[in-house]
């Protein structure tokens, strides 16, 4: 067989597309004045940035000023969760799920230490967490829930609009990390009834270092950073110009492609989970249906990660996993273990994540060099029972 070069890591980043490049060359080149100028350069440039919130908000169902842009997901995570937390007087309590990224599990660490309460909320066999379990977790002193909308490990879609609606009848601001979700799923955030909400352009074929932060009008924040009056001070500094554009012009399209994108990414979704299903000693992680269209995670029972990934990088496809190495040992998904995944299997998930550029080839491709990658690691693992001594 012919090698080629698949890329199934749409989950990670994905290819900055044709259209959002062009939009942005300008702005890398003879529209270089700062928007925070008063001169005619300047003021074209500024312009430019308040069509591309306004752009961004139309996508999201949101009014332009309760747009900011950010530097990625990870710094509107930050924004909406410790500035919603030092706009409080006095500690409190928040509430997020166990399965969230660490752009959000590590902000509510770091606010457990200092003083505030976190509830981290368990999830059911499927990664979901249900508004029953919100609800019991919920004290008089609860300021904020936060609950991402797709899980960007297993693609699992979560219930955020019961759980918006459970907020907004408690008084209590709620946050979404839908990182992953933007581009992928419909995404309003009236419909969702979210406070915060978090996105990264890179996700949906957008430029790298560029993301947004909706704000719902009213909604208490305090800044994070000093320095100047851009982006109502939630984010002071010279905006990323080109990134801002490039944002917008890719969401638009990528809003305006969602159904047949959605339709054809479901489709290799499906076959490809068949495929790897067919292989014998594997589970599916994740919502069997209530997931992300472009999103594959399975486990291989006597297998660990890092060999497939290894293994499939040298046949030329590009994937990841689910489990990470730090510090020289080998740490399991906190995704697949608060899900309730054994150790083994945990260590031997892979994610293939579809987007632009992928098709039926591609799936072809994966499924005729994993079936014998995964067969000869299996008998190189002295796990397995049919190793022959």
């Amino acid at each position: 067989m012919q090698k080629r070069q698949v890329y199934l890591d749409h989950g990670a980043t994905s290819p900055l597309r044709k259209e959002a490049l062009e939009a942005m060359l300008p702005f890398l080149q003879e529209r270089y004045g700062n928007p925070s100028s008063l001169h005619s350069p300047g003021r074209k440039v500024r312009t430019a940035i308040e069509r591309a919130r306004e752009e961004t908000a139309l996508a999201l169902g949101a009014e332009p000023e309760e747009i900011i842009f950010t530097s990625g997901g990870t710094e509107a995570n930050n924004i909406a969760i410790r500035g919603a937390a030092q706009a409080r007087r006095g500690k409190g309590h928040l509430l997020t799920s166990s399965v969230e990224h660490h752009a959000v599990l590590d902000v509510c660490r770091e606010l457990a230490g200092e003083g505030f309460e976190v509830t981290l909320l368990p999830v059911d066999r499927y990664g979901l967490v249900s508004p029953e379990t919100v609800a019991r977790a919920l004290k008089p002193e609860t300021f904020l829930i936060s609950v991402m909308t797709a899980n960007n490990e297993v693609g699992t879609v979560e219930p955020v609009a019961e759980i918006g609606a459970l907020a907004r009848e408690r008084g209590i601001l709620f946050h979404t990390d839908a990182v992953q979700a933007v581009g992928q799923l419909p995404v309003d955030v009236r419909e969702m009834k979210v406070d915060l909400l978090s996105l990264s352009a890179h996700k949906f074929n957008g430029p790298k270092g560029v993301g947004a932060l909706y704000v719902r009008r009213d909604t208490p924040l305090t800044p994070l950073y000093s320095g100047g009056g851009q982006e109502r001070q939630l984010r002071p500094g010279t905006e990323n110009v080109p990134g801002i554009i490039g944002l917008a012009r890719a969401l638009t399209l990528a809003v305006e492609e969602l159904p047949e994108k959605s339709r054809r990414l479901k489709a290799l979704r499906d076959r490809l989970i068949e495929g790897l299903l067919a292989m014998g000693d594997a589970v599916l992680n994740g919502h069997p249906s209530s997931r992300l269209p472009g999103n594959v995670n399975v486990s291989f029972n006597y297998i660990e990660g890092e060999a497939l990934l290894l293994g499939l990088d040298l046949e030329g496809v590009a994937a990841s996993s689910g489990s990470a190495c730090t510090s020289g040992s080998l740490e399991p998904s906190h995704v697949l273990m608060a899900m309730g995944l054994g150790l083994q299997l945990a260590r031997g998930s892979l994610r293939l994540t579809l987007g632009r550029g992928n098709s039926d080839g591609c799936v072809d491709y994966v499924l005729a060099v994993l079936a014998p990658l995964v067969d000869r690691l299996r008998k190189m693992s002295a796990l397995y029972p049919g190793k022959q001594s």
